[in-house]
């Protein structure tokens, strides 16, 4: 069975002209409805401090993802103290991404074929199982590099079955008008975790070896708890179940019959590739030079600040802000951070055009990742995340040889002039992607629902 050949759902309005012409399968900014089916005569949806499903959701995915940072931190300094050697303990930190990238298109197929609350439930208390293990054997003198390995590699995949569920879950009780800021929040959260984490993981680890694993067993143990209490339903209307084989190939039919998902799948790939090799090169150039750790450990902090920052005002820019306006607005600030740390790379300038170049990215990320879920159906919203999410596990491994290769065969300047090339292609290949820069404010993304 192949899929359906994604079409978009026509407004009770006439198309907007954006749309008329273009030979797209996303029609994006259509004008609102008049008659009785507008939304001005439609009672407004609860705010999302009000909506119950809403909180407890992304309470638990808050309370996981601290608990999961924290042990993350830690995960490299124990696997050093149990191996003894910087190379088996890069490798065992190494497995986790393994065990994502082999689980992530299984569990795309998994999400939509089963119900989410259960699915969520049963993967946090996966966790919260393996979790205690390392808990258990490291109180009992008893963990080994095998054990430690075994269980990223098992957390590593229960994540990859986290994502996409939770993904639906949301769509299934957020209202498209309410994505963007739900998405924001969301972004603000992750920024959170990402600034605090290390610091709270190495306290936690100072105290005790084993507290930073206890954290991450308190955060499962949270998310299933709050995700058994939520009683909306987080599964739309199923069709009849095919084959998983089947199910996975109308995935990848799905997927590749949109533009706008070809387009993604290259942009960002590309994108996280240049991103994450700029900072392992800069922090690499930083070590080389003989550098405090300390003010090393600062450039990642003020990224952070600045990131939390963004994530603040994110919702009133997405808001506001057409999704290819605010991507050109996003890499272009990047692209020019990177043309000044080019022109003159120091210590200091890294740490300011870092901060200035990702301030934008909370407000891109949650435009871009709300137009998403709102957009792909229900049907087919594990498989298309799981997908998408391929940008990512693809650049994680690829991007630290990348950035090491450049700056050991080069140097700092050349490798940074390498980047900016890299980012003024992502930059001009946006402006040039018609679905993208079509893709309108939160208001209209409802009516480029597919099919």
């Amino acid at each position: 069975m192949s899929a359906e050949t994604p079409t978009p759902e026509t407004p009770t309005s006439t198309t907007s002209e954006a749309g008329r012409g273009s030979g797209s399968s996303l029609a994006v900014g259509g004008p609102t409805p008049s008659g009785p089916t507008a939304p001005d005569s439609v009672a407004p949806e609860p705010p999302l401090r009000r909506n119950a499903a809403y909180l407890l959701l992304t309470t638990g995915r808050f309370a996981q993802a601290i608990g999961a940072g924290v042990g993350t931190f830690a995960i490299p300094l124990l696997a050093f103290e149990v191996t003894g050697s910087v190379g088996q303990a890069g490798l065992i930190s190494g497995i986790g991404q393994a065990g994502a990238l082999l689980a992530t298109l299984p569990a795309g197929v998994v999400a939509d074929r089963v119900d989410r609350r259960r699915l969520l439930v049963v993967a946090a208390a996966t966790g919260t199982a393996l979790w205690a293990t390392v808990v258990a054997a490291g109180l009992a003198g008893t963990l080994g590099a095998w054990h430690l390995a075994a269980v990223l590699f098992g957390s590593s995949m229960v994540s990859a079955f986290v994502n996409p569920a939770s993904g639906g879950a949301l769509r299934a009780v957020v209202p498209p008008a309410q994505m963007a800021n739900a998405m924001a929040v969301n972004q603000g959260r992750m920024a959170a975790v990402a600034l605090f984490a290390g610091p709270v993981g190495g306290f936690l680890y100072g105290m005790a070896h084993v507290l930073p694993f206890v954290a991450s067993v308190l955060g499962h143990l949270i998310e299933v708890v709050a995700v058994s209490f939520v009683r909306k339903p987080l599964n739309g209307r199923r069709t009849q179940q095919i084959h998983p084989l089947a199910d996975l190939r109308d995935g990848l039919a799905f997927v590749g019959a949109v533009p706008l998902f070809r387009a993604v799948l290259v942009l960002i790939t590309l994108l996280n590739l240049t991103s994450i090799a700029l900072v392992v090169a800069i922090n690499l150039e930083l070590v080389r030079i003989g550098t405090d750790p300390r003010l090393i450990g600062l450039v990642d902090a003020c990224a952070g600040v600045s990131m939390l920052a963004g994530a603040i005002v994110a919702g009133p820019i997405v808001r506001r802000t057409r999704v290819g306006r605010l991507g050109l607005l996003a890499i272009g600030t990047l692209a020019v951070a990177l043309v000044v740390m080019a022109l003159a790379p120091s210590y200091w300038v890294f740490v300011s055009m870092l901060a200035v170049g990702v301030f934008l990215y909370p407000a891109l990320n949650a435009g871009f990742t709300g137009y998403l879920t709102v957009i792909i159906p229900d049907r087919m919203m594990g498989r298309a995340t799981s997908l998408l999410g391929l940008t990512g596990l693809i650049a994680a491994p690829a991007a630290p040889v990348l950035g090491s290769a450049l700056l050991e065969g080069w140097g700092i300047g050349v490798t940074l002039w390498v980047m900016v090339c890299a980012m003024a292609a992502v930059l001009v290949a946006l402006a040039c992607t018609r679905p993208l820069m079509r893709i309108g404010r939160p208001s209209a993304w409802a009516a480029d629902a597919l099919e």
